[in-house]
């Protein structure tokens, strides 16, 4: 049995996007294969932005931040999903990770310096990437360089991986029958904890 942390990191409230049905179906898979499962979802969840190093550093995190914060360390597996906006993640979704990886929870309120490797090492994740352009244009063309970023800069950073990824793209002009198989995909991910 795996601990998996589900993060919905579309920034539109309410659902109803390809985002939160992929974020449902990997939770529903999780439940059938006997895994647990928490869902963070980051529209639903009403914080601040950072706008100081001294916020960052000093400042005490909302409670809806504790929470999460309190999720990871529970966690054994990372998802993240989210839509490709300009190149990387969402604006909220980038302030909940500032708000929620600060360097007193990553280093455990040791001293200035110490590793960030600490508080969620030992976990895996997987991204999840839906987006209007071909995937292959994003990874190829682009580089991939947002989710490279996400990979390299952050989640490495805190001591999490392997970082397995999924793009998917052309969204907007998908069948109902490619939807479909994704949907199933995603259950499959959620069964095997992947």
């Amino acid at each position: 049995m795996t601990r998996i942390a589900v993060i919905q990191g579309h920034p539109t409230r309410g659902g109803g996007h390809f985002c939160h049905a992929l974020a449902d179906a990997y939770a529903e898979g999780v439940l059938v294969g006997g895994h647990e499962v928490r869902l963070v979802t980051i529209a639903d969840r009403d914080f601040p932005l950072l706008s100081s190093k001294a916020d960052w550093d000093e400042a005490p995190p909302p409670a809806v931040i504790t929470e999460a914060q309190r999720t990871l360390v529970w966690a054994e597996h990372l998802v993240i999903i989210y839509p490709l906006w300009l190149g990387g993640m969402p604006a909220l979704l980038k302030g909940f990770l500032e708000q929620t990886l600060r360097p007193a929870f990553m280093t455990g309120g040791a001293r200035a310096g110490s590793s960030w490797k600490t508080a969620l090492a030992g976990r895996s994740s997987r991204i999840i990437i839906t987006m209007g352009m071909p995937a292959f244009a994003y990874r190829w063309y682009f580089g991939a360089h947002g989710l490279k970023s996400l990979k390299r800069s952050i989640l490495s950073l805190v001591g999490i991986g392997p970082n397995r990824h999924t793009l998917i793209g052309m969204v907007e002009g998908m069948s109902d029958a490619r939807r479909t198989a994704w949907i199933e995909a995603m259950r499959g991910l959620g069964r095997r904890a992947r």
